[in-house]
């Protein structure tokens, strides 16, 4: 036996056991795919709406529509060839796993609850936005979640209390309540503004130092207090933050006269902030052929997002470029008494 066909037996089983193990082996990456997209302005639904306290205009022809990805779960098993399927498809991504789950404990029931948590809390900011925008008095705090023991707040705050002032600095989110913490000094009181059981009331505490920063011992988040209850039944499947801006476009629309699209279907994404900011999102090359197919004749992209869409497949629907819930209002205000108006693009997209 020469030696070249001495290398021929034992390469051949070896390739073999090599085209198996990729066959079957997972591998640790992720698939993104276009999703279902919905209309969320026949979504929202106000109590009292109507015929109560709140005059609504529920949606007519026009659409405004959230755009969703499909993304392979945690525990997925990816072998080499479904993922070769994925990288020739136009319309899919791959995607290292840590880039879409980066806490690697990540099970498929923690995501789930992750994302439905984060819808929650991107509807009361799209409502908060919406409202606010129309003049509607919101109610906004840092919420105390827990108060550690033994620690400054112990006995002090208790959970469910809302803090709206640290000494002089007004604070309206968790965010600024952080901020306002990091500039007392340890060992001095302070005071604290907060409504408990919706009676206002001021207390004091002396905050220590832990890590270099003052503390006080206690978890928060954003409180936000609307005059009226706000709903948008997205369908329990869909999580997380990205429909943030386009369920604020839709409760706007639901509490204005006509139609903000006259009549048209539009689509876009972007997460939503309390000072109406719009954030980016994952996935946007798989959104923008979801928001074609479904018939959208615009799509907003958020600034954050425009190197990501560069050679996306959105055929003559036009991407416009918003940084803010102002900005996407102008656009489609704009667009609405004249489609060829001009729009803010991303470069060369249009």
């Amino acid at each position: 036996m020469t030696q070249r066909t001495l290398a021929a037996v034992i390469a051949l089983p070896l390739a073999f056991v090599l085209i198996l193990l990729a066959w079957v082996l997972p591998l640790p990456y992720t698939i993104y795919r276009p999703g279902p997209t919905v209309d969320v302005d026949a979504k929202v639904s106000i109590a009292g709406g109507s015929s109560g306290t709140v005059k609504t205009y529920p949606a007519g022809d026009g659409q405004i529509r959230m755009v969703t990805v499909n993304e392979t779960l945690p525990s997925a098993h990816l072998s080499l060839w479904t993922l070769m399927g994925a990288w020739l498809s136009r319309d899919a991504a791959v995607y290292p796993r840590s880039v879409a789950y980066p806490d690697a404990g990540t099970t498929d029931k923690t995501s789930q609850q992750q994302g439905a948590q984060q819808m929650t809390s991107a509807q009361d900011t799209a409502a908060q936005v919406a409202l606010e925008k129309l003049g509607y008095d919101v109610f906004r705090g840092a919420r105390i979640e827990k108060v550690l023991a033994g620690q400054p707040a112990a006995g002090v705050l208790k959970p469910g209390d809302v803090v709206t002032a640290v000494g002089a600095r007004e604070v309206h989110t968790a965010a600024e309540f952080v901020s306002a913490v990091d500039g007392l000094s340890a060992g001095h009181p302070a005071t604290l503004s907060i409504t408990r059981g919706g009676q206002a009331r001021d207390v004091t505490l002396t905050p220590t130092k832990q890590d270099g920063k003052p503390h006080l011992g206690v978890t928060i988040s954003d409180a936000i207090t609307m005059p009226f209850k706000v709903n948008v039944d997205v369908p329990s499947d869909i999580g997380g933050p990205s429909a943030g801006l386009m369920m604020t476009l839709s409760i706007y629309d639901y509490l204005t006269p006509g139609s903000l699209t006259d009549g048209q279907a539009i689509a876009g994404t972007g997460t939503i902030s309390q000072d109406g900011s719009v954030g980016a999102i994952g996935g946007i090359q798989q959104k923008i052929p979801a928001a074609k197919d479904a018939g959208a004749k615009i799509f907003l992209v958020p600034a954050a997002n425009c190197e990501d869409i560069s050679g996306s497949d959105h055929g003559s629907m036009r991407l416009v470029k918003v940084s803010t819930f102002d900005d996407a209002l102008t656009a489609i205000e704009t667009w609405a008494k004249d489609p060829s108006a001009a729009l803010p693009t991303c470069g060369s997209a249009s």
